[in-house]
């Protein structure tokens, strides 16, 4: 099919790049003139495994020529389907922004007012239950002046992509969901995934446009929910000198739990838990309804980086001393430190008087935007070099394999948030939950 793509950020660019390598021809349209000349040349725009030899394979000029960007939204005009994927933003109240959206999809209504066809439009971003129908579509159908379920369809496909493993999500999904409110869209959506159920045979939702938003916030707010409920109990084992990680290991043998997200640790960060959650619980505020336990979830994340900085505090007074931070993006496997632990870590520091010394092997650029002037060091050995203590944020393989490289610090104090350095004689080691 000939699909279109609004939006190159993580979500963008890796479905355009997955429907491409599905035999799709697929144009990805974005505002960014900068953005389109790195897909076209063959290159990609995010940091994202597997990513690169995909955009090779199909957008380089050696490449198959299954994949294109442009600036243009006229582009859709010789598409089928077009997929809806431009940020969602938070509000200071926690609710999403659909500004983006709503000026995207005013966009494509203007452009598809020119097409005469039935024209499929896909809501791929995370939106609360009712955007799709109650706000999207409308402008869609006031800026196209045409009729939706009559002149073209609206569906909703959440996406369900992890930075770092968002390609290998995509082409071995768990579950594709499908939601629209007429059968043609449905039947569109089917024909676009139908080479990836084809080959994967993966489980297919069908169901309305709500359910599908719904389903997408149910799923990061029990997994959001999972891991602070791990980190409470890693919290409660802490205070008995009892190993959380033997704990969570016998608990995740009973299939009814499962061993996944069982790590407890500095607590989840990123574009999606922390939004997610934080945008269900404003709407289902808004309906009337209270979710204490979503509502819980979040505040145990965002104690943790307190207690690791509490936990420092036992140890080592920073004021004026050098500390060394290792880890900045939310996660290993990507450059994106939105809602990373280390800002929180970062700042602490920085109230403390600390002299904040950084190292990420990728993150280091998109942190300079948050702390321009604190240290950022080229590698943890330069980074542990004369430190007081140093705080393990991210765990990193370049984290995880230090050893020796503690000995070069004034004390060694060793904070792990994470469970990734192992203890040893010559460091003072204090565990998160352990």
């Amino acid at each position: 099919m000939d699909i279109s793509v609004i939006g190159s950020g993580y979500v963008g660019t890796t479905i355009a790049a997955c429907f491409a390598d599905l035999g799709h021809d697929v144009v990805n349209v974005d505002i960014d003139e900068e953005i389109v000349a790195t897909i076209n040349s063959g290159a990609t725009p995010v940091h994202e495994e597997d990513l690169p030899g995909l955009i090779a394979k199909h957008a380089s000029d050696t490449g198959t020529g299954g994949l294109r960007a442009t600036t243009d939204y006229e582009a859709v005009l010789d598409t089928e389907v077009t997929f809806l994927c431009l940020p969602t933003p938070q509000n200071v109240d926690g609710s999403i922004d659909l500004s983006i959206m709503e000026a995207g999809a005013e966009q494509l209504g203007d452009t598809l007012a020119e097409k005469t066809d039935w024209h499929t439009v896909v809501v791929k971003s995370t939106v609360v239950p009712g955007s799709t129908e109650d706000v999207i579509t409308p402008i869609l159908a006031e800026a196209s002046n045409q009729t939706p379920g009559k002149d073209f369809g609206v569906g909703m496909n959440p996406e369900f992509l992890r930075e770092g493993t968002a390609v290998a999500d995509f082409l071995d999904p768990d579950k594709v969901v499908l939601g629209a409110d007429d059968d043609r869209a449905l039947a569109d959506m089917q024909d676009v995934f139908a080479p990836l159920i084809e080959q994967t045979d993966a489980p297919v939702v069908e169901t309305d446009t709500r359910t599908a938003e719904m389903i997408k916030y149910a799923n990061n707010s029990f997994l959001a929910s999972k891991v602070s409920l791990i980190n409470d109990i890693g919290n409660i084992c802490k205070e008995y000198g009892i190993d959380a990680y033997e704990v969570a290991g016998a608990i995740g043998l009973d299939d009814r739990i499962s061993e996944r997200f069982l790590r407890s640790g500095l607590g989840w960060g990123g574009s999606c838990f922390g939004k997610d959650t934080n945008a269900i619980i404003n709407a289902a505020t808004e309906q009337g309804y209270e979710p204490a336990m979503l509502a819980a979830a979040v505040e145990v994340n965002d104690r943790q980086p307190q207690r690791l900085l509490a936990f420092m505090d036992q140890h080592v007074d920073v004021t004026n001393k050098r500390v060394a931070v290792l880890g900045l993006a939310f996660k290993p496997g990507t450059d994106d430190v939105r809602n990373s632990r280390a800002i929180p870590v970062i700042e602490g520091l920085q109230d403390r008087g600390a002299d904040v010394v950084a190292y990420d092997p990728v993150a280091v650029e998109n942190m300079r935007e948050h702390f321009p002037d604190i240290e950022y060091a080229d590698t943890p050995e330069d980074a542990l070099d004369g430190a007081a203590t140093a705080l393990v944020v991210t765990d990193w393989p370049e984290i995880t394999d230090l050893d020796e490289e503690f000995d070069a610090m004034q004390t060694p104090v060793v904070v792990d948030g994470r469970r990734a350095i192992d203890r040893r004689d010559g460091i003072v080691y204090e565990g998160l939950t352990w």
